[in-house]
């Protein structure tokens, strides 16, 4: 069964370059991030993984944990991560899962046999605090995955979780959002008595919320 944004994310134990972990409890009342990589010393990977690490301090901001899975051993991860801190500039600074068994790429159903019957493809999970799924990506080995995006859509879901807003194509932080259908104009003007614009009925715009 795949995974669907919305569902509650699968808990599991795990080995990591910064301990063992219980998942659920690892990330309990915080935003997570879990994003899987095929293998070590993987070319893509190995530029995701030095832009993640320079990106913590955006992630903690926000309230998030990082975490990186990868089906390898352990002991290899040691050696990718000096390699990562040589290549990218930045050492790896969030838990690297050695899923070995590849039984945590199972649960999130992370091995597609169309694309490889062994390795997982590059997935990618936005978790609640309530640890459900609010986004799921998924991209080809060929690729890399655009981290920038991540925060973006990080930045909406948190917004969003507070507010009764939604948040317009290409939104980045700080700028108008969309009071979404379900907020009468009523309630909206207790809301934003400042006012907003109304380009339709359904369609009203109105500054960013700042609490």
């Amino acid at each position: 069964m795949a995974i669907l944004i919305g569902d509650t994310a699968p808990d599991f134990e795990a080995d990591t370059t910064e301990g063992h972990i219980h998942f659920h409890d690892y990330i309990d009342g915080s935003w997570a991030v879990l994003f899987s990589h095929p293998k070590n010393f993987t070319p893509v990977c190995t530029t995701e993984l030095g832009y993640t690490a320079k990106l913590k301090p955006e992630f903690d901001k926000r309230g998030v944990k990082v975490l990186g899975l990868s089906v390898d051993e352990l002991k290899n991860h040691g050696g990718w991560s000096k390699d990562i801190e040589e290549t990218q500039g930045t050492a790896l600074n969030f838990p690297l899962i050695a899923d070995e068994d590849r039984s945590i790429a199972v649960k999130y159903d992370m091995i597609h046999p169309n694309a490889d019957n062994t390795l997982t493809v590059r997935s990618l999970f936005v978790i609640g605090p309530d640890k459900k799924v609010k986004l799921k990506i998924e991209y080809p080995a060929s690729t890399g995955r655009n981290f920038d995006e991540v925060l973006r859509v990080i930045d909406s879901l948190q917004l969003t979780a507070r507010h009764q807003v939604a948040t317009p194509v290409n939104w980045k932080n700080g700028e108008d959002v969309i009071i979404v259908p379900a907020v009468t104009d009523d309630v909206a003007r207790t809301k934003y008595p400042e006012g907003w614009t109304t380009l339709k009925p359904y369609l009203r715009i109105v500054p960013q919320p700042r609490t």
